[in-house]
């Protein structure tokens, strides 16, 4: 697999922009952002269109796609921060200026649906990037350690290191053993949406996340049962598993059974309960980078995103 491009660290007085890749964003969120992000030392400055609105769009896609486009040319700009999530992303990757990308480098956090414009950058230029939370920030979700963990891993070169919280709905997923490979994936729904497409990324080798939020366990047994009949999870080295978000229905069968009985027989170390996603205390992540899973541990020590 070839060796990702890490984009430098972000330093105080830095700018970064924030864009809307997917669905509409709140203002009144995005103001908390903004003073989190502001106390960090950086100078968050708005896309043209973040607050463009389109139905369960941030605007039409070519106004997103432009604004991707805007924050990765403009010299100024040194990281791109997502507002959120929710749909759209896909919609605009295919129009995303590549060269502009591989040209300049710059870190890119969000997560959820921003999982497909992180596999996009991936292949269109093999940028790591970071797997966090969006700027339109809810400190209810995400207290000062998740504000932390963003920051760290925009501002700091150390490496990241996840550990398992037995609390966590999906802890009791646990195959012992340790592997090392680059960390690739996010979101469940996206990875599966990505078969088929350009985007979709080797995982020969790969350590593959996976988190989720609002599928029921039947809907999480579809997705990992397709992923498995497309022969992408033959070659794994391990698999990280983070929240799965009111994932509950009236069925006695939860969700870490099905993960369990779904990734249990892969023959390779799988390690439930890591806070990241969309749960209460979500933690920051690198992507595209080398890790370690130490599933006999309950730990993911991940190498930075920047340099």
């Amino acid at each position: 697999m070839t060796e990702a491009v890490r984009p430098p660290a972000l330093r105080r007085g830095d700018t970064v922009m924030l864009v809307s890749p997917s669905g509409p964003t709140r203002p009144e969120r995005v103001a908390r952002g903004i003073e989190l992000i502001s106390g960090w030392g950086l100078r968050p400055v708005l896309a043209p269109n973040v607050y463009a609105r389109q139905g369960y769009l941030a605007g039409g896609d070519e106004l997103r796609a432009a604004d991707i486009d805007t924050a990765f040319a403009d010299p100024d700009v040194r990281g791109i921060l997502c507002t959120r999530g929710g749909y759209g992303a896909q919609r605009v990757v295919d129009q995303i200026d590549m060269a502009v990308v591989r040209r300049n480098p710059k870190v890119v956090a969000g997560f959820s649906d921003i999982t497909a414009l992180q596999f996009a950058l991936w292949r269109g230029a093999r940028l790591a990037s970071v797997h966090g939370p969006g700027a339109a920030w809810l400190d209810e979700r995400t207290p000062p350690e998740s504000a932390e963990s963003l920051r760290a891993a925009l501002m700091s070169t150390e490496p990241v290191t996840v550990t398992r919280v037995p609390t966590e709905e999906t802890a009791p997923v646990l195959v012992p053993g340790t592997a090392t490979g680059p960390l690739i994936g996010g979101n469940l729904c996206l990875v599966v949406s990505s078969l088929g497409t350009p985007d979709m990324p080797d995982l020969a080798g790969a350590i593959l996340l996976i988190e989720d939020v609002e599928e029921p366990p039947y809907k999480v047994d579809r997705m990992l049962t397709q992923l498995r009949r497309a022969g992408v999870l033959a070659k794994l080295a391990g698999v990280a598993v983070g929240q799965f978000t009111n994932c509950a229905d009236d069925w006695a069968v939860t969700v870490s059974d099905v993960i369990a009985e779904r990734l249990g027989d892969l023959g390779v170390p799988v390690l439930g309960g890591l806070p990241i996603g969309h749960g209460v205390g979500q933690l920051t992540v690198p992507i595209g980078v080398p890790a370690t899973l130490n599933a006999s541990a309950g730990t993911l020590v991940v190498s930075p995103a920047v340099q």
